[in-house]
């Protein structure tokens, strides 16, 4: 059976703060803006971790210590650029046969701002039914609202 490529899923914001706090924003304070809504184990994160190198675990991490994985770091290049192995398949859980590819890079612009560009691409290698993942990923309830809460925390 051939799986139907879908387009990536492309957002792009810009920030009040240079590149390098952007890169630790979106990399060491994920869980601070993280919609908590979004959390796949039986308990509420307390953290989300993205070990920094390639190889490096991307996971949650509740307030009791359960860990539940998320994906890979398959790039590494602060303050620039990151691209994240997404493993969770079409019923958001992690497997480790299945993945796709979010690619982060953080751009100056102007005097201390930051041109954030993301693009999620490869959703078919998720299983499921790529172009309902691809609505999911790209509306309010998936990067338009994660990113837009990145940019608040930025702002605050």
């Amino acid at each position: 059976m051939t799986v139907q490529a879908v387009e990536p899923v492309v957002k792009e914001i810009e920030v009040g703060i240079p590149p390098h706090e952007a890169f630790e924003l979106f990399t060491e304070r994920m869980a601070s803006w993280w919609l908590s809504s979004h959390s796949i184990g039986a308990e509420p994160f307390a953290d989300i971790v993205i070990e920094p190198r390639p190889g490096g675990r991307w996971f949650e991490r509740s307030a009791k210590g359960t860990e539940c994985d998320w994906g890979r770091v398959l790039v590494w290049e602060p303050p620039l650029r990151l691209v994240l192995a997404w493993q969770l398949d079409a019923n958001w859980q992690y497997r480790s046969d299945v993945s796709s590819e979010l690619e982060v890079s953080f751009t100056a612009v102007g005097e201390g701002a930051t041109r954030v560009h993301l693009e999620h691409r490869g959703i078919e290698g998720l299983g499921g039914d790529s172009a309902e993942l691809r609505a999911a990923f790209d509306g309010e309830g998936g990067w338009a609202g994660l990113l837009s809460a990145f940019q608040a925390m930025a702002s605050a």
